[in-house]
């Protein structure tokens, strides 16, 4: 199989994965449904690296408890989750830290989180990470709930 082909087949894959019902994200009892919206400027030195396919931003002060939120260009396109662990009540080690293409916590035992999919990688945990709705255009990225 060549690599445009496998590269087509997971494009497929996360636009199906970006598909699902939105009731499990609404049964999480450690996430709260709020709103807020932030415009990231590609312009600027601290959002630059999402010009680049590959790289991964954490933007604090937003997001649920000001976690911040978690943008990344997989080189198909942008996804943004909030930083806040989904499979823990909020506490001082719930906010994820990036780590490549996953991000995890710091509390014991840790949990981590693919960021280009959002599902965990570890067996047992119910919750995947909060995606939230993103518009690129141009040299701006436009992320919110």
């Amino acid at each position: 199989m060549n690599l445009k082909a496998i590269l087509s087949i997971f494009i497929i894959c996360i636009g199906l994965q970006s598909c699902s019902d939105d009731d499990v994200r609404q049964n999480n009892p450690n996430l709260l449904n709020i709103q807020f919206e932030i415009v990231l400027n590609l312009n600027l030195p601290q959002f630059s690296p999402l010009n680049f396919a590959g790289n991964a931003i954490y933007v604090g002060g937003q997001g649920i408890g000001n976690d911040g939120i978690i943008v990344v260009n997989t080189g198909s396109g942008f996804v943004a989750w909030d930083a806040s662990d989904p499979n823990e009540v909020p506490s001082n080690c719930t906010r994820l830290q990036i780590d490549g293409f996953t991000a995890a916590s710091t509390c014991q035992p840790s949990n981590s989180y693919s960021l280009i999919t959002g599902q965990p990688l570890e067996d047992g945990l119910p919750f995947g990470l909060l995606n939230y709705q993103l518009n690129a255009n141009g040299d701006s990225v436009r992320v919110f709930n």
